[in-house]
């Protein structure tokens, strides 16, 4: 990252630090609508939600390391692209199942409104270990795939069958879901406060089909070896840069959240 990048960083985080500081405390008076009451919102902080909750660069790497090993054991497009696929929906279905089993604990318990408002406080937090890790690379706390589990990544990854590439990321999902989870938390609280378990259903479906959409996209563009090595070294140029932005995007979102709600 380079000092102009950082530069900008800061001075971004420091406005948002001033202007919801001045929202927040009624110096500045906005008239924020209750996201509870007017369900217009909801699609749009859904899919922006999901949006920041997808952009994570360990799913990607993942996904580029195992397109490009396919590669280089000479399997086929179609056969890498079904290998991709099945990582994908590995992703799509542990999330599925997690939201499913959390909005159903809500529902059965009928717990009070406070996950929505942790989810948001989650993302905050989220973001600013993220902002920290940029800017201090030696700060303790890393929201990151463990180390000790890429081995057993790189074991399925190996096997290079879709029943391995489907236990991948399914992998991939349960190590993301600790780290980057918060926009999730945030998004099962707010259905559980507003609708019934089968009506919040739809929400969570299209939440986590917003959320695997920049991966599948991915996907379909890297099915090529030229374009995966392509997309892999701009990746790779890219990766800290883009840490920062989805870090500040993630306070931005927090933030807005506790100011709408």
């Amino acid at each position: 990252m380079t000092d102009r990048n950082k530069i900008s960083a800061a001075a971004i985080f420091g406005i948002m630090v001033v202007v919801f500081g001045l929202l927040y405390s009624g110096v500045i008076h906005v008239q924020a609508p209750d996201i509870r009451t007017y369900h217009g919102w909801l699609p749009v902080l859904i899919a922006a939600a999901a949006l920041v909750d997808s952009v994570n660069p360990c799913a990607f790497s993942v996904l580029f390391l195992t397109l490009a090993f396919l590669f280089s054991i000479g399997r086929s497009r179609k056969n890498i692209f079904q290998a991709g696929l099945s990582y994908v929906f590995g992703i799509f279905a542990t999330y599925m199942l997690i939201g499913l089993g959390i909005l159903r604990v809500l529902s059965i318990f009928n717990v009070p409104n406070v996950l929505a408002k942790a989810g948001a406080f989650a993302i905050i937090l989220f973001g600013l270990i993220n902002l920290t890790n940029e800017f201090f690379p030696k700060f303790p706390i890393k929201l990151k795939i463990p180390d000790f589990a890429y081995g057993r990544l790189a074991k399925l990854m190996e096997k290079a069958t879709m029943p391995a590439t489907f236990a991948l990321g399914i992998a991939v999902g349960l190590f993301e879901f600790p780290c980057t989870g918060g926009p999730y938390l945030f998004v099962l609280g707010l259905l559980h406060d507003a609708h019934h378990f089968w009506s919040g259903l739809g929400y969570l479906v299209f939440y986590n089909l917003v959320f695997i959409l920049p991966l599948f996209i991915a996907l379909l563009i890297a099915s090529s070896r030229k374009v995966l090595e392509a997309m892999d070294t701009v990746r790779k140029a890219e990766t800290k840069k883009a840490r920062v932005w989805i870090a500040l995007a993630m306070i931005l979102l927090g933030a807005v959240i506790f100011m709408i709600q």
